[in-house]
């Protein structure tokens, strides 16, 4: 594939580092190789400049710096050292989890106590032997692993998420994988296309739903991602994606009201708007169906609760009434109850809920924007679909990450936020400086 398919390009933006290295070169995939060959230091990103043809590749990224905004630049970072999710054993991990599974502290890998190490950045320059980050130099099966901080442990695993374009949570309706032959063989037909087979998965009705070339998809809530195929006598036919074996993440904070669809409620409102009690989603009584909870593990049908597991308008259910076989449910948006919240902490009426710029780097920023300077969603800091991270509530209790909004947890020098584009893992948010004056 092309070299610059290794890197996340974002335009406009000049991150500062000392450990830098300039070179003369014609195009963005010439200053890539530049970064490939870099022997001076680990290259994690480099940046282009379109009038000088000047290159410059980085120690660092967006992620471990100060960034900041220029024009006629392009800043490509390597998408290996943004992630933070394994692909397979992870011998290619370059992600900072730096615990084990137990929660002990690793000991960084140019250290000899209080373990003396086999695997040293010395011995193995090209394993990615940083700090005392989490790594897997010698392909273990298991995964990542470090010597540990503890005398009386030497060594243990990492508890590392596994890359879901490698495998599927739940139903696959998030694999972003590139697997384009079905089970039986057959190879897939893109997306973009109507022939052999005549479809409605249009990609500019369906844009969250990464539609690309033909690769397994699951749009549509089906048991596992499937594709038409390329066969006239076989219109569809189901992939054979692996399941990950780590679970999968927990509903988000914004779970026990109406936010967007309703496609993450998890609350127990068991009545549809016009007082129908709901069926049991384990029966078949009075309404035969295919919602059966133990093929759908993650769409969390339980009991009789309202649930939204085929991206209807709003969560349903079926009912106890046999005359009436599904209605929607009333439940309460998630913007009143981010009000009643408020209330109850006695916010005065006249602070906006609703904050449109920020102070210094944004650290103390509150307000509700949750869109960044492209336009783009972003994802939930409880959620972990479509982005594996670590900047999660428990993590940074103090950082208030609600919901989806914009905040700056670790320092940055703006609030951002992860995207819900599976192709873009965070973007800054649309925000701009507060003017001292005019906030007193």
């Amino acid at each position: 594939g092309d070299i610059l398919d290794a890197y996340l390009r974002t335009d406009g933006v000049w991150i500062f580092t000392r450990n830098k290295q300039f070179y003369k070169t014609n195009n963005e995939k010439e200053c890539a190789g530049k970064c490939e060959a870099e022997r001076n230091f680990t290259c994690r990103a480099f940046l282009f400049t379109r009038k000088k043809l000047e290159c410059l590749t980085l120690a660092e990224n967006a992620k471990m710096t100060v960034a900041f905004s220029s024009t006629d630049t392009a800043l490509y970072e390597k998408i290996i050292y943004l992630m933070q999710c394994r692909r397979g054993i992870g011998t290619d991990y370059r992600g900072t989890e730096a615990k084990t599974q137990r929660g002990i502290p690793c000991q960084k890998w140019a250290e000899k106590m209080p373990h003396k190490p086999n695997y040293t950045p010395e011995k193995y320059p090209n394993a990615g032997l940083e700090e005392n980050y989490c790594r897997n130099p010698d392909a273990d099966e298991s995964g990542p692993w470090c010597y540990t901080t503890d005398p009386a442990m030497r060594f243990d695993y990492c508890a590392i998420p596994e890359c879901e374009d490698q495998c599927m949570q739940c139903n696959g309706e998030n694999y972003h994988g590139e697997v384009s032959r079905t089970e039986s063989g057959l190879e897939c037909q893109r997306w973009d296309v109507q022939e052999p087979h005549m479809h409605g998965f249009i990609l500019k009705h369906y844009p969250e739903k990464d539609l690309k070339m033909n690769y397994c998809r699951n749009p549509d809530g089906e048991l596992r991602p499937w594709c038409f195929t390329t066969n006239p006598n076989k219109r569809w036919e189901y992939c054979n994606i692996p399941r990950c074996t780590t679970p999968p993440p927990v509903s988000g904070l914004d779970s026990q009201c109406l936010s967007g669809k309703g496609e993450n409620y998890r609350g127990r409102i068991a009545t549809t708007e016009s007082g129908n009690a709901c069926q049991q989603w384990n029966t078949q009584v009075p309404h035969k169906h295919g919602w059966i909870p133990d093929r759908y593990p993650c769409k969390e049908l339980e009991e009789n609760y309202c649930r939204n597991p085929d991206g209807e308008k709003k969560p349903w259910c079926y009912t106890t009434n046999s005359s009436i076989r599904w209605e929607y449910c009333t439940i309460p948006s998630c913007d009143r109850t981010e009000q009643g919240i408020a209330g109850m902490n006695n916010v005065p009426a006249q602070v906006p809920l609703t904050e449109e710029c920020y102070r210094g780097k944004g650290q103390s920023y509150r307000g509700t924007t949750s869109v960044t300077v492209s336009g783009k969603q972003c994802q939930a800091w409880s959620s972990m679909f479509p982005h594996t991270h670590i900047k999660t509530p428990d993590r940074f209790p103090d950082a208030d990450l609600r919901f989806n909004y914009c905040r700056n947890p670790d320092g940055d020098s703006s609030p951002w936020c992860f995207t819900t584009d599976p192709n873009t893992i965070w973007e800054y948010c649309n925000l701009k400086r507060c003017d001292d004056q005019t906030q007193e």
